[in-house]
């Protein structure tokens, strides 16, 4: 499986795993600070204010899925989105810029961490709602289809997701009506603070989707040449009009809930053997036997570099204009703005 892939897009894939981990990395160091939790107060020198939800652990998801995305497809994401947004090939000076609240991010600073969107390269959004992403995918999909565009929608939820209405709604909705959208469940093993096995039962995504009807397909969601392979299949049977499909990865959420969550509740052996699965370093561990390893060491220096730049540039990058408050702003017509 992992020997058909190219090495150019063996190359590709660890280059945007990389890029995920510098970002996420970065954007939690900035984070520190920023938000009153967990037994922490708030201070004034934090650039990124507010909750921030981060990906490290799972870049492979995002990196071996998106790889077979093209800009016109739709991906909604969930409150944990920055993978899925750069992997989409999001700006990521511009997603830098969001997070640190200035004019220049995609939503004019006013969407942060858990609200990244680009429509741009046709992501539709993070959310701060568990499962609510679902059934956005389900309209765009099912826009996509009565507007027969060549396009797909992918729907990235976690594990906790599947135990909410919106699960059993969306899923069933894309099975009636044959709709063009890869559902993928990132399952990082915890629901916020919460271990996610013991609150489900049955085998879990798979299971629940293969009962609507909605073939399924489990992958080690550490290894992104898996990933990217099992993704590429079940792209491919959803563009050819077969319908619905469900990639279930299996994966590990590195952090806390939030970047100032330590964690505590956690069982630190837990945490300690899911880090020697790390998707980075196991790529890294293939790749080396092809590639040298200067290529590599190259690779994440860039990644370094370009975030660093990504930093800079936010920090220096202007705070939006007391006016924008009034934009953007949905009036339900019951009164208006003295």
């Amino acid at each position: 499986m992992e020997t058909a892939i190219p090495v150019p897009e063996r190359i590709a894939l660890y280059r945007t795993m990389v890029r995920i981990r510098a970002f996420e990395n970065a954007a939690e160091a900035a984070s520190q600070g920023g938000v009153s939790a967990y037994g922490q107060q708030a201070a004034g020198a934090a650039k990124v204010r507010g909750p921030l939800h981060l990906s490290t652990g799972q870049e492979a998801v995002p990196a071996g899925v998106c790889a077979h995305l093209a800009v016109a497809d739709y991906l909604t994401s969930t409150h944990r989105g920055h993978g899925h947004t750069l992997a989409k090939g999001a700006d990521l000076v511009r997603m830098m810029c969001e997070l640190f609240g200035k004019a220049c991010g995609f939503n004019g600073g006013k969407g942060g961490s858990m609200h990244i969107a680009d429509f741009s390269v046709g992501m539709l959004g993070a959310n701060g709602v568990v499962a609510a992403g679902l059934p956005i995918a389900i309209g765009a999909a099912h826009a996509q289809k009565l507007l027969r565009k060549d396009a797909i929608t992918v729907c990235f939820f976690g594990d906790g997701a599947i135990n909410r209405g919106p699960f059993l709604e969306s899923l069933n909705w894309a099975r009636v009506y044959g709709l063009p959208v890869l559902f993928v469940c990132e399952d990082n093993r915890w629901s916020a603070t919460t271990a996610s096995g013991p609150m489900t039962a049955g085998d879990g995504a798979s299971a629940r989707a293969q009962a609507m009807d909605i073939a399924a397909t489990q992958v080690d969601g550490n290894d992104v040449f898996a990933v990217h392979a099992a993704a590429g299949r079940l792209v491919a049977e959803v563009r050819a009009g077969g319908g619905p499909r469900l990639l279930h990865a299996l994966t590990y959420r590195v952090k806390g809930h939030v970047s100032v969550d330590p964690a505590a509740y956690r069982d630190p052996a837990e945490l300690a053997a899911a880090l020697e699965t790390d998707p980075i370093a196991h790529a890294r561990a293939l790749l080396a036997d092809s590639i040298d390893t200067v290529v590599l060491d190259t690779i994440e220096n860039e990644a370094h570099a370009e975030v660093e730049a990504a930093l800079a540039a936010a920090d220096a990058a202007p705070w939006p204009e007391a006016a924008a408050a009034f934009s953007d702003v949905q009036t339900t017509g019951e009164g208006q703005w003295t």
